[in-house]
């Protein structure tokens, strides 16, 4: 099986040091660099920071509108004011007291697929930075002229005739009209959700004129390359008393787990860590999230119990690394439960995050064991939860490159923060077990797995959603490189260590990458973020430009 189809889906913790929220903050003026790159697709702003507005008392809001429109003319937005061409998503505080905007661009009330955008403006009402692509010349696209559309039915019908079988959808398929900007034409967005006759969460892109296939890709966050839903009925939590029992994991060491006795019943129900984590037995059919793992006596040694084990265990541990990190409250930063399926299917070589929760299979016994026995791949799956919350990169291309690699190296972060035999390999404890020192990728050497270690020889085809496992490969090494130092291509990094690139990665995913990020713009925002929290001037920044020349993005 090629290790490119199976690149984890996971979802990583990076062990860092706390933000450094009042340090940062006191030097801030002198510490966002002024930076203007342009997209080279679009010729319009793709990062852009400094001082960009006087001190205003206006409302954030009211300050980036305003920026927008004083630059109409570089952004293309022609004659729509930016109240017409945008609407704010969010508005939240970050760790540094600025008002941090997530924008989504329209065009007539229609959102632009893929065209979100961050502003940041800080307590004088100066507006700081500008991240994310804005689609050009929307007004002159001859396809966004016309009236008469097929209707959302009819998108969903020309979807699944091109999927070829009729699924067993785990969620009502659903359109929802859009405009594609490198298209020129209103598409309605058709999600497929489904489970069976294997997993999938397809995103359709279907012309609205004429009922045309334009785009189409699985979105399932997977740890070798899939996706689903959220969980069906059933699983409902239980009440009873909070109690710690024990169990093997797949690899056979023994663990503490937090517990639930209710009646003469303990169940994997840790009530210990924000909404809960629980861990479910879908009795290896298509169904989720199957029945609350049950047992008589809070000893969990038998050998079927060793991937619910672990699945408990481990989304336990990612849980304690974002909030001893980063104060993040899961992945949603609210509190939202942790639940987690083992025993997917019969002999699925795969795990993935579905939207909701996490999806384990058992493996085959000789691709993989099962894949809750990895705490990389637990970790993983999980960070693609906080992507989601975030950055929400889209799962294609170069941001789903991004997104994966996020993944991986918050995956690896949280080995190292719960010191669970960490390296830099991806899903070495679950893959191949046949093979001595086999992983799915390398992040100190992706070329060991045939991915790329540098942007010269990236892949540029269509398989695996536009390369999203395969260069990752890029963003890993450059994330290696960061955290242990190194010579590569003849550029040489320095060493800052893993606390401060999680640090540095998680504030680039959380407050300043956009949906459609591109590897080029996720430098700016990464330089931006080290500058945030260790200041303009400093090693970090100056470690991080190197990173990325090492890797040969600009």
């Amino acid at each position: 099986m090629n290790k490119k189809v199976l690149a984890l889906g996971l979802s990583l913790g990076l062990a860092a040091t706390p933000l450094l929220g009042g340090q940062a903050s006191a030097a801030e003026g002198q510490n966002v660099l002024s930076t203007k790159k342009f997209s080279e697709l679009t010729g319009t702003p793709a990062f852009v920071s400094g001082k960009l507005t006087a001190a205003s008392s206006k409302s954030a809001k009211d300050v980036v509108l305003g920026y927008l429109n004083a630059n109409k003319q570089s952004y293309k937005l022609g004659k729509a004011t930016a109240a017409e061409s945008f609407s704010v998503l969010s508005e939240k505080k970050d760790e540094l007291g600025r008002s941090v905007l997530r924008l989504q661009q329209t065009y007539k009330g229609v959102p632009v697929w893929g065209s979100t955008q961050v502003a940041h403006v800080n307590d004088k009402g100066e507006l700081l930075v500008v991240s994310g692509t804005v689609a050009p010349d929307l007004d002159k696209k001859a396809g966004l002229g016309f009236s008469k559309k097929i209707s959302a039915s009819k998108a969903i019908t020309a979807a699944e005739k091109d999927l070829g079988y009729t699924p067993k959808y785990e969620q009502s398929p659903k359109a929802d009209l859009v405009v594609l900007a490198d298209k020129g034409v209103y598409a309605y967005k058709v999600n497929l959700n489904f489970l069976a006759p294997e997993p999938g969460n397809y995103n359709y892109f279907i012309d609205a004129s004429t009922g045309k296939v334009l785009n189409k890709y699985n979105d399932l966050d997977e740890v070798h390359g899939t996706t689903a839903k959220a969980p069906g009925g059933g699983g409902q939590p239980v009440t009873g008393t909070n109690t710690v029992g024990s169990g093997k994991g797949v690899l056979g060491d023994t663990k503490s787990l937090n517990t639930t006795l209710s009646g003469t019943t303990y169940y994997l129900q840790d009530n210990t860590r924000g909404g809960g984590v629980f861990t479910y037995d879908a009795k290896n059919r298509q169904q989720l999230p199957g029945s609350l793992w049950a047992d008589a006596d809070n000893v969990f040694n038998a050998a079927y119990d060793g991937a619910a084990v672990d699945a408990h265990f481990y989304a336990g541990k990612t849980y304690d690394y974002y909030k001893t990190v980063f104060n993040r409250n899961s992945y949603d930063n609210k509190g939202a439960a942790l639940k987690s399926t083992v025993h997917y299917g019969r002999s699925y070589n795969n795990a993935f995050w579905n939207g909701s929760q996490m999806v384990y299979g058992d493996g085959d016994g000789s691709t993989f064991i099962p894949l809750s026995g990895g705490l990389d791949v637990v970790a993983h799956e999980l960070t693609h939860a906080v992507t989601d919350f975030s950055s929400d990169l889209i799962y294609q291309n170069e941001s789903g490159a991004l997104n994966e690699s996020l993944s991986d190296i918050f995956g690896t972060l949280v080995e190292f923060h719960a010191n669970n035999n960490p390296d830099y390999e991806i899903g070495e404890d679950i893959y191949t077990p046949g093979t001595p020192n086999d992983a799915l990728r390398s992040m100190s050497d992706p070329t060991k797995y045939q991915d790329p270690d540098h942007y010269s020889v990236r892949y540029t085809g269509t398989g695996d959603n536009g390369g999203v496992h395969i260069n990752s490969g890029i963003i890993n090494k450059a994330a290696y490189l960061l955290a242990v130092g190194g010579t590569h291509y003849g550029v040489t990094v320095p060493s800052i260590g893993n606390a401060k690139v999680g640090a540095i990665y998680y504030r680039a995913n959380t407050v300043y990458l956009t949906a459609s990020s591109n590897f080029s713009q996720a430098r700016a925002a990464l330089v931006q973020s080290a500058a945030d929290l260790y200041g303009a001037g400093s090693a970090e920044v100056n470690a991080v430009n190197k990173s990325y020349d090492a890797v040969g993005v600009y």
